[in-house]
């Protein structure tokens, strides 16, 4: 059983930056592969961001290409999204997933049942 509690949200006015953490409870953290979702009003759960274990090769969602970035410290079970340049469209609950499988095919780590473990989500809020 896998424990994920997001934490940094916040309002913040457009061109501004946040960094989310998701603190992960898990014996083997440094194998899960970790990912970042959102889902914004009236939309769909939708990708953001990903990191594998091993490596940490990463993938992003086109839209936040350039401006965000996901890193993970596995000595601190946690894995974080750096948050630049936010747009009022960022404006989404934010989840945390982990995936113990971690193929990490591109095709299908855009999915959210790619992943095992979900947090409750962290609100982040941009206004213009």
């Amino acid at each position: 059983q896998v424990q994920l509690v997001e934490s940094g949200g916040g309002l913040v006015q457009a061109g501004d930056s946040l960094r989310l953490s998701c603190a992960a409870s898990a014996r083997t953290f440094s194998n899960l592969a970790m990912g970042w979702f959102r889902q914004g009003p009236g939309k769909e759960r939708e990708f953001v961001a990903r990191i594998s274990r091993g490596i940490g090769i990463t993938n992003y969602a086109d839209s936040v290409k350039g401006r965000f970035t996901i890193s993970r410290d596995n000595a601190k079970n946690t894995v974080y999204l750096q948050m630049n340049s936010l747009k009022p469209e960022d404006t989404a609950l934010y989840y945390c997933a982990a995936d113990r499988d971690s193929i990490g095919l591109p095709s299908l780590v855009v999915h959210t049942t790619t992943y095992e473990y979900w947090g409750q989500g962290t609100q982040v809020t941009v206004s213009s």
